[in-house]
């Protein structure tokens, strides 16, 4: 009976908030000038199965100005950065595979001047049985740049260890899941040799 529980537990924890192992988690929004800050841009592929290859660009708003400027390029194995303002401080940290469904970068040395608005454009390719499907998808981050962090990074820095004990109980739920499969298993072949040997008797 606690085994079935637990596997009730694991499968609400599991199967339902589940998108082939992939979540959209929105970027930081608050850089400490002089640190390095990571841009984040995840866009989950909904098949899995389906082979595609993916392009990622970032443009870049500067506060109070109307145009964005295209400031950074990446078509696996390359990268490159567009801009002369962010020369030598863009460094991709996304997926390093054609199929990439995570596009963050990271900006060194941030300075004040980084406060705006980026948007990252994620063109994928779709590699279908019959046909091939062009799909865009674009995500924006407000960045503002501080002298010293303040007290909500803190806070967002401690939600994200909260995620992380997460998933370490659901690893543990995972164990007792396995486990208690064991111990049914052993169960049943226990009352498949009882019941042989009393059928046996019985003849």
């Amino acid at each position: 009976m606690i085994c079935l529980s637990t596997l009730l537990v694991v499968f609400n924890l599991f199967v339902s908030p589940c998108h082939g192992g992939c979540a959209e988690v929105d970027s930081l929004t608050e850089a400490v000038v002089g640190q390095s800050f990571l841009l984040g841009c995840i866009s989950c592929k909904r098949r899995a199965e389906v082979s595609a290859r993916t392009t990622v660009d970032w443009h870049f708003k500067p506060l109070e100005e109307e145009e964005f400027r295209h400031i950074f390029h990446y078509a696996h194995p390359r990268a490159k950065i567009l801009h002369e303002d962010f020369s030598d401080r863009l460094e991709w940290h996304g997926t390093k595979t054609r199929d990439i469904q995570i596009g963050a970068i990271y900006i060194h040395n941030v300075i004040f001047n980084d406060t705006g608005t980026y948007r990252c454009t994620i063109n994928r390719t779709l590699f279908l049985p019959q046909y091939e499907e062009h799909v865009t998808v674009e995500k924006e981050v407000e960045l503002n740049v501080v002298a010293v962090a303040n007290r909500e990074l803190t806070v967002v820095i401690a939600e994200i260890m909260m995620y992380v004990l997460i998933v370490v109980l659901q690893l543990w739920l995972v164990l007792v899941l396995v486990y208690c499969y064991k111990k049914i298993s052993e169960q049943r072949e226990a009352r498949d040799a009882r019941k042989a040997l009393r059928d046996q008797a019985e003849l």
